[in-house]
């Protein structure tokens, strides 16, 4: 490799795993150099389209009250802010168990990101079931947001009656279906107006074999986590939103 710099060896290890793990660690760095590329593609983007409203939502805000916020009004001192799409639409019985372990894994990042760009999980539920979810889930830092009333999770693919007749073709959706999807949106601030950045719509892209569940992977550290393992994700393990040890005690 073109690199030049000390091997690690482990206690035991063989030439053969050496010589093999050296080749990955190759490849690693490829990777790495490759995630850094994309980023700066995507901080290369021109400026997006413009909201075509200031989309009012529901929060929780003082004394545990309901009120109206206005998506300009979320930004505070920052340019930029994240909207993730939680699929617990109020046709469902309970939150998404994909969103909801993902959002388990985002907690702790919630802590730190409103001191760089603010994370808004928003629904098409009441806010008071999405209190009640995250509530259940111990989210203290996660910021719930309800787009009940507003056109903001149909104009950003967050639920799917957003997709043109051609998309809807293109991947086999019925007509008269819509459901929820676990889209990503970034905002700017751009003077007195707000333009969308950048969307995860790789989530909505065709699937590679056998790759079900990648289009959020960098947002995901559990995928992460059980790639480094030598039985990987698995064919047939998918996230709980509980399991046997949660009834313990």
């Amino acid at each position: 490799m073109a690199d030049d710099f000390a091997r690690m060896h482990y206690p035991g290890e063989s030439p053969e795993y050496r010589q093999a793990r050296n080749t990955l660690l190759a490849a690693e760095i490829a990777l790495r150099r490759q995630t850094e590329a994309v980023a700066e593609m995507r901080r290369a983007l021109p400026p997006g389209g413009e909201v075509p409203e200031d989309y009012v939502f529901e929060r929780i805000g003082a004394f545990s009250r309901p009120e109206k916020v206005r998506l300009s009004e979320l930004f505070g001192e920052f340019p930029s802010i994240m909207l993730y799409s939680l699929m617990y639409g109020p046709d469902r019985d309970a939150a998404c168990p994909g969103c909801t372990h993902l959002l388990d894994c985002a907690e702790g990042a919630a802590r730190h990101l409103p001191y760089r760009a603010p994370l808004y999980v928003v629904s098409r539920s009441p806010i008071a079931r999405l209190s009640a979810w995250a509530h259940s889930r111990g989210w203290n830092h996660l910021q719930m947001l309800s787009t009940a009333g507003n056109d903001y999770s149909r104009d950003y693919y967050g639920y799917t009656a957003g997709l043109t007749p051609a998309m809807r073709a293109e991947r086999g959706y019925a007509d008269d279906e819509n459901w929820d999807e676990p889209m990503l949106n970034v905002f700017r601030r751009d003077g007195d107006k707000v333009r969308h950045f950048w969307g995860s719509e790789l989530v909505y892209a065709p699937e590679d074999p056998g790759q079900h569940h990648r289009g959020l992977d960098f947002f995901d550290s559990l995928w992460g986590l059980l790639d480094t393992t030598p039985e990987g994700r698995g064919t047939d393990y998918f996230p709980k939103v509980t399991y046997p040890a949660d009834a313990v005690g």
